[in-house]
């Protein structure tokens, strides 16, 4: 079974994808074959990585400026992913926030943005894909990028679990009520990997006492996540829906 040939010429639209996951899963497709939308508040990036995408191997590359925490720019963004496109097949709910930092010290307003970007964004940008193919009459596959944290909790960011915690059972909701029209929804639960969220903190003393309690005793590697992503953007997951896999190194199944 070769899944990425399986990706060739697909649709997919990736959101957040200016940086770390966003863009390497952005890339992935790319090498594919896939027609590749990205999007993100820094359209700059996004220019820059539309052309690396083309010579990656995407016949279609189209930067989209998005931030998912405006409601009236949802829709916007997805009705340019479909005309540049030619169509829709997959979504990537990928774009996310942290704010960390300890629950009491933390406001409102902190807890309000990562809410807006992690939880409602993503909820905002599926039901508007959603609708798109219950109209169209085609299938769809949305994958959400939840965290191991929507499954478990660490102290200090409390807001990001709530909000990934969410996004797991978002997943579940929207999975059941979108199998009628033919439209997967699973998400990956990825453990710990380095990207610009969280640059630098593995190389401190609490990020190495992290990596101590992951079994496999690394954090992930972004082709780490290859795999697992093509299983639920192409048909070999075609009678998966709701399913979170987690993608951790075993952090999950840790000893307490």
């Amino acid at each position: 079974m070769d899944l990425g040939r399986d990706l060739k010429d697909k649709r997919v639209l990736i959101t957040g994808a200016s940086s770390g996951l966003g863009a390497h899963f952005a890339r992935l497709c790319a090498c594919c074959g896939a027609h590749v939308a990205i999007a993100a508040r820094r359209l700059d990036r996004l220019k820059i990585l539309a052309e690396e995408l083309r010579g990656l191997g995407a016949p279609t590359a189209v930067p989209i400026a998005l931030d998912v925490s405006d409601a009236a720019a949802i829709h916007a963004a997805r009705a340019q992913a479909v005309d540049g496109l030619g169509g829709l097949d997959i979504l990537v709910n990928n774009a996310g926030i942290a704010r960390e930092g300890l629950a009491m010290n933390q406001t409102a307003e902190e807890f309000d943005a990562v809410m807006d970007v992690n939880l409602r964004g993503v909820w905002l940008m599926a039901i508007s894909c959603g609708r798109h193919w219950r109209e169209t009459g085609t299938p769809g596959v949305i994958i959400n990028i939840a965290s191991v944290l929507g499954l478990g909790v660490a102290a200090g960011v409390a807001s990001y679990a709530v909000s990934k915690a969410g996004v797991v059972q978002m997943t579940k909701a929207l999975a059941l009520e979108f199998a009628r029209h033919n439209i997967r929804v699973n998400a990956l639960a990825p453990g710990y990997f380095q990207t610009e969220i969280n640059e630098g903190f593995f190389e401190t003393e609490a990020g190495r006492r992290t990596i101590e309690r992951v079994p496999m005793r690394r954090i992930g590697r972004l082709e780490d996540l290859d795999g697992p992503f093509l299983l639920l953007a192409t048909d070999a997951s075609r009678f998966m829906t709701g399913a979170i896999v987690p993608v951790d190194g075993g952090h999950l199944v840790a000893p307490l």
